[in-house]
């Protein structure tokens, strides 16, 4: 891809910076494209430059906050290599982003809704997980074609949760640890295997380790 020019990236920042400051109040479908570029201070046109649709462009803003969560789950996850545990850990990490970073999870979720494909880039790291589960004998067979999106469905659960109750984070650990438990068995990890793992997350939670 050719790079953009300096005044052209600054164009599709100042979109984003506009569309995430509106998705944070309201869904793609409420938000009209006039409002975006007067927001931003640009053009009309100038959004089809570098959007297809709004869409598109609520996809973008998403896949910004996701890219950024990723790193913190990578982060997190450096040097584990038990698959079960890094799952548990990037759930552990969604829920800490949702307690601390409220209005990012609200645009990335807002941004995200067909983000679920278990080949989509963003979901490479879950899916790796997920494989090496199966690997091990951890995962029921089933996983290998519907683990990546039954995993997602969990993670964006607990996300809604922490959004829309705003709990403390003892609460928000109970809620991760009963959620892992269930999730991890779901896939078929042996119960007391599930339960240390999802132990291990909700004190990490606790304690932000």
């Amino acid at each position: 891809m050719t790079k953009p020019s300096p005044r052209a990236q600054r164009t599709r920042d100042a979109l984003l910076d506009a569309g995430f400051a509106l998705l944070a109040e309201r869904p793609i479908d409420a938000i009209a494209i006039d409002e975006v570029v007067a927001r931003a201070g640009v053009a009309k046109g100038s959004f089809f430059n570098h959007f297809t649709d709004k869409p598109g462009f609520a996809n973008a803003i998403g896949a910004q906050v996701r890219a950024a969560l990723e790193e913190q789950v990578t982060a997190a996850n450096a040097g584990v290599t038990d698959p079960v545990a890094r799952l548990a850990g990037g759930m552990r990490v969604a829920v800490d982003f949702a307690l601390t970073q409220r209005k990012q999870a609200i645009v990335m979720l807002r941004g995200l809704e067909m983000a679920t494909g278990q080949n989509h880039a963003l979901n490479q790291g879950i899916r790796a997980d997920i494989e090496a589960a199966l690997a091990a004998g951890l995962a029921r067979t089933e996983a290998a074609r519907s683990g990546v999106r039954y995993w997602l469905g969990l993670c964006q659960i607990a996300l809604i949760h922490v959004i829309e109750r705003q709990p403390d984070r003892a609460d928000a650990a109970d809620r991760l640890r009963d959620m892992l438990v269930l999730g991890l068995c779901g896939l078929g990890v042996p119960d007391a295997r599930a339960r240390d793992a999802a132990e291990n997350a909700a004190h990490h939670l606790i304690n932000r380790l």
